[in-house]
């Protein structure tokens, strides 16, 4: 597949696309010629990105704006052919952490997916055709220390998108996990002293996230990596999981050690 001529005119959906990496998304699958629709809890700030690339504005919950998106783009003669499911919630805490933060961090990071999934899935597998962008995180396949939270619902996204992939692949459904380390957001800064020690060093500019999808789905390929690294640390844990946790423990007493 050659993204580069192929988009134009596609029904896209990016959803936590008011900032960081939905927005390099957003700018980036209009530049190709698809119909975007940006969506984000932020009515203004939704519209300024909409405004800038000549996309349409869906403001409102992640979870519960798939009609709404649809009928925009039917608005444009365009149906959802691409739905990225990018909104996420950083949810810091451990263990102990409150139901609440459990709860919104299950119900962003995963049963968002879901409920998309859920909605597109009898479209898509009639025509034969449609294409499902998770943004996962490198939590998702190695771990986050400071946020149990992330880290467990993250996992929890990954899952689902392998699920979907394997389950209907061979009826025309193509699905992208994405799965970075740090990326310069405001997600990043709210990582604080965790997101400096482990993150920041290696972080990339949202835009690189939106050229290694660009990558992926020109190959066809699952696993999309922006830090190519998270292959090896992937391999690391599947290999010697007693070293890889060893070695994350330390990583988490540095941490403690330095007040975090």
């Amino acid at each position: 597949m050659d993204p580069m001529s192929s988009l134009e005119g596609t029904g896209v959906v990016v959803t936590g696309a008011a900032g960081g990496i939905g927005a390099a998304l957003a700018r980036r699958f209009a530049a190709e010629g698809a119909r975007v629709v940006v969506n984000d809890l932020d009515p203004e700030r939704t519209r300024a990105v909409a405004d800038e690339i000549g996309a349409l504005a869906v403001p409102g919950d992640a979870s519960t704006v798939v009609d709404e998106a649809r009928a925009a783009l039917a608005g444009t003669g365009a149906a959802v052919d691409i739905w990225c499911a990018n909104a996420g919630l950083g949810s810091p805490g451990d263990a102990f952490a409150d139901e609440e933060t459990w709860a919104a961090a299950w119900d962003v990071n995963v049963m968002a997916h879901v409920r998309a999934a859920r909605a597109l899935l009898p479209d898509w597998l009639e025509r034969g055709s449609g294409r499902f962008v998770s943004t996962v995180s490198a939590a998702g396949l190695l771990t986050m220390i400071g946020a149990a939270p992330y880290s467990v619902s993250k996992h929890g996204a990954y899952a689902f998108a392998e699920w979907l992939s394997l389950t209907y692949r061979h009826r025309g459904l193509k699905v992208h996990a994405i799965c970075p380390q740090g990326v310069r957001t405001d997600m990043l800064t709210a990582a604080g002293s965790a997101g400096e020690l482990l993150l920041a060093p290696t972080a990339v500019a949202p835009e690189a996230v939106a050229d290694a999808l660009f990558d992926a789905m020109a190959a066809d390929r699952f696993l999309v990596l922006p830090h190519p690294e998270v292959a090896g640390y992937y391999e690391a844990r599947a290999t010697d999981p007693e070293r890889w946790i060893g070695g994350m423990n330390r990583i988490q007493r540095t941490w403690e050690a330095n007040g975090g």
